[in-house]
């Protein structure tokens, strides 16, 4: 598929096969988020790969446990309730790789550097026939101290972003897409 086709197809993906994908696409896929452009050329990026299956339904519950603690800090968090105290629910949604990009302090502009990053990762997923989507409820869980240890990732390195990638489990529905709101041009 063309690059203009990828970006107006993509989605994100809650449903999987549960075939897991090959190391040499997961490193294709960290290959291709280098190619982001970054501040000063600082490239702050660098890689987590979680493929296996037991530490990622271990992590699901505990970041749904780590959730439902915060809904009193988080009143935003409320309406996730019922969703996060499911036992069935895994909030990495079968997909069997977690790739995660990590922001080293090289720069002011990491985060930002490594959110372009994510994205090449998640259109380069979709051009291959892959699924992603960013996982939002475990990006606090995964900067806690215990956790970037037992990684094995520098406690100064920022989580940026948890994407899971795998095989979609079905085609995913177009979404309306708002037209963009210029608020000035001059």
């Amino acid at each position: 598929m063309d690059f203009k086709e990828t970006l107006y197809s993509r989605r994100s993906v809650r449903k999987y096969t549960g075939h897991l994908v090959d190391k040499k696409i997961i490193e294709e896929l960290c290959t291709a988020a280098t190619q982001a452009p970054s501040a000063t050329n600082a490239q702050p990026w660098c890689f987590g790969v979680i493929q296996d299956q037991n530490l990622l339904s271990a992590y699901s519950q505990q970041v749904k446990a780590h959730l439902i603690g915060k809904m009193e800090e988080l009143p935003s968090l409320q309406k996730y309730h019922a969703l996060l105290s499911r036992d069935d629910y895994d909030i990495f949604y079968g997909a069997g790789t977690l790739l995660l990009v990590y922001a080293k302090p090289a720069s002011p502009f990491a985060v930002t550097d490594c959110c372009l990053a994510a994205q090449n990762v998640m259109l380069a997923a979709h051009s291959l026939g892959l699924g992603t989507c960013w996982i939002g409820f475990a990006q606090e869980f995964l900067q806690q101290p215990p956790i970037k240890q037992e990684l094995g990732i520098p406690e100064t390195y920022v989580m940026v972003a948890p994407l899971i990638v795998g095989y979609p489990a079905s085609e995913q529905e177009p979404v309306v897409k708002h037209a963009p709101e210029i608020v000035f041009w001059k």
